[in-house]
């Protein structure tokens, strides 16, 4: 079987080494999803260290600054309202969406970590 692309592999949320394992047990479009420990096909760890993914929490917070000013500047062009209203409107849009960009940043960080410094475990 051909390996996916980069691209697919992370919307598909797989495991950067061998792009056949799945990072989480579900979908992080199914809900809240834990994570596997390590991948079920190559055996890669996905957490190297405590507190690993602090760095998916700044990955997360780009993510969110982006899609609340996207949603603010659409809210502008397409309603007559005030700017704040337009940000509180684009913040309580964006409220269901923070879970799934929280797991979409611990992805974006795993597989940007693997490539700076790919793991031999």
């Amino acid at each position: 079987m051909p390996q996916a692309s980069t691209a697919s592999s992370i919307l598909h949320q797989l495991c950067p080494r061998c792009r056949s394992g799945h990072i989480f047990r579900s979908s992080i479009f199914r809900g809240f999803a834990r994570m596997h420990p390590r991948c079920p096909v190559c055996d890669l760890k996905f957490e190297r260290e405590q507190g690993y993914f602090l760095g998916a929490m700044y990955i997360s917070y780009g993510l969110a600054l982006i899609t609340i000013a996207v949603l603010a500047i659409l809210l502008r062009a397409f309603t007559t309202w005030s700017w704040t209203r337009d940000i509180i409107w684009a913040l309580i849009l964006f409220l269901p969406l923070a879970p799934f960009l929280t797991l979409f940043a611990r992805v974006l960080w795993i597989y940007l970590d693997q490539s700076i410094d790919p793991s031999t475990r």
